[in-house]
């Protein structure tokens, strides 16, 4: 048996903060197991969300100097969880903060130098995991798919819940996974205009009452008509749904009516296209699988059995997913499957730095 340590990254678009994982991963057969042994959460310093967060907006030379800083500050996070918890891992992966995602024009930006990250923690690095597959006509996402496939099998569907929502599933033989709807993302731009990080458990939006009235414009929006292979971005949200949740403020809605609103939402566009799979398990992750009305929500809507794992899971599988494509891009292995993406061919992509 083989074993190899490494630690994952990843920061979501809802900017909670960015995920920090040490996994020991153990191979034998090509079979594949994991423990996580350490994880946090550290949340950005107001001065990195409000980087992260006007990124969007920034012009290409900023852009330029923001991932070179990025990435030392996520070496420099690296080396102190590393130094904290006595670990010398094998490597490093790292998702990188996502900046702009448009595969329909052939690129996609996911921030944090990979060259610099590597200085600053001494480790080796792999990162830019979406890049080739959108070179070979893919959406470069959603990436975390390999990881259901290999070390997740026991659930019919894993489903994970962040700033966007997204689901995988295996179909004769191939596995299927795409973008959902903006999830978390939407949720905490609306708590914060109540003056909160988040709707800690969905109270909030409990309290609330649906408008049907948005929940159908929502519900129309092209996207939801469309056959996956598909993926969404900031600029989904930016382009299609801000300007609904703004004017709904600006009216006559209440922030507990627009986020119940949003949260039935999310709740059908993932029923939707679940209710057409055998009945089975779900795995639920992310962000969203702790707001409890969202998941009595969902599971008001769907057959199958919504399973909210332990805390490490529902926190930290992105981060060992990441991980996860980092030990298949060393070994030579696939890590990102055309039949999710669209690509022309199955990717063992990501670069390393030395």
């Amino acid at each position: 048996m083989k074993e190899t340590t490494a630690i994952g990254l990843m920061s979501g678009s809802s900017l909670d903060g960015l995920d920090i994982a040490l996994v020991k991963f153990n191979e034998e057969n090509d079979k594949y197991g994991f423990q996580i042994l350490e994880a946090e959460t550290l949340p950005y310093p107001d001065h990195w969300k409000t980087q992260l967060a006007e990124a969007f907006h920034k012009q290409p030379e900023d852009l330029i100097q923001l991932d070179k800083d990025y990435g030392r500050y996520l070496g420099e996070q690296v080396l102190a969880f590393a130094k904290k918890h006595n670990a010398a891992p094998d490597f490093v992966a790292s998702h990188g903060h996502t900046i702009f995602h448009r595969p329909e024009e052939h690129y996609t930006l996911q921030i944090g130098d990979g060259q610099e990250l590597a200085k600053a923690c001494s480790f080796t690095v792999i990162n830019d995991f979406r890049s080739e597959d959108v070179s070979k006509g893919g959406q470069g996402a959603p990436l975390v798919p390999i990881g259901d496939k290999l070390l997740f099998s026991d659930y019919e569907i894993c489903l994970n819940i962040g700033g966007i929502a997204n689901l995988s599933y295996d179909e004769n033989g191939q596995r299927i996974a795409y973008d959902l709807c903006i999830a978390n993302q939407a949720l905490n731009y609306l708590a914060q205009m109540n003056g909160l990080d988040y709707d800690r458990d969905g109270e909030l939006a409990r309290s609330g009452e649906v408008s049907h009235d948005l929940l159908k414009k929502l519900n129309n929006l092209p996207f939801f008509i469309q056959e996956p292979p598909k993926s969404l971005g900031r600029e989904f949200f930016e382009t299609y749904q801000k300007d609904l949740l703004d004017c709904g403020t600006a009216g006559h809605h209440s922030i507990a009516d627009m986020l119940a609103t949003f949260v039935e939402h999310i709740a059908l566009q993932i029923a939707l296209p679940i209710s057409f799979l055998p009945k089975g398990k779900i795995l639920c992750t992310g962000g969203g699988a702790r707001n409890k009305f969202l998941i009595e929500r969902l599971q008001a809507r769907t057959k199958h059995e919504v399973v909210v794992p332990e805390k490490m899971i529902i926190d930290y599988k992105e981060a060992l997913v990441f991980a996860f494509l980092g030990l298949l891009r060393l070994g030579g292995k696939t890590n990102v499957l055309a039949s999710v993406t669209g690509a022309e061919s199955d990717s063992c992509s990501g670069r390393i730095w030395r």
